[in-house]
């Protein structure tokens, strides 16, 4: 099966290119100091009445930017919570 057969479901469709990312509090987690690279977070509210959340590397600020519906975000936290990510060594 071929890439192109995949369907793709797209639900930031109507958000891609208006999300506006200036004027953003960036965050970063509790202790995490200033030096070296490190996964910011910003809660973006939209026209559409839902608030994203965008992530990025410190280290890239102009860089790539991911950004997840509210339930994307809380699949993501929940998976993070249960090991889902971490290293298998």
């Amino acid at each position: 099966m071929s890439n192109d057969s995949v369907p793709i479901y797209d639900d930031k469709k109507q958000v891609r290119g208006s999300l506006d990312l200036t004027g953003v509090r960036w965050q970063r987690g509790d202790g995490d100091d200033t030096e070296g690279e490190h996964v910011e977070v910003a809660f973006v509210p939209h026209t559409d009445g839902v608030t994203y959340v965008a992530m990025r590397n410190s280290a890239q600020p102009t860089g790539p930017v991911l950004v997840f519906t509210p339930a994307e975000w809380d699949a993501f936290v929940k998976g993070a919570r249960d090991g889902e990510f971490d290293e298998p060594w």
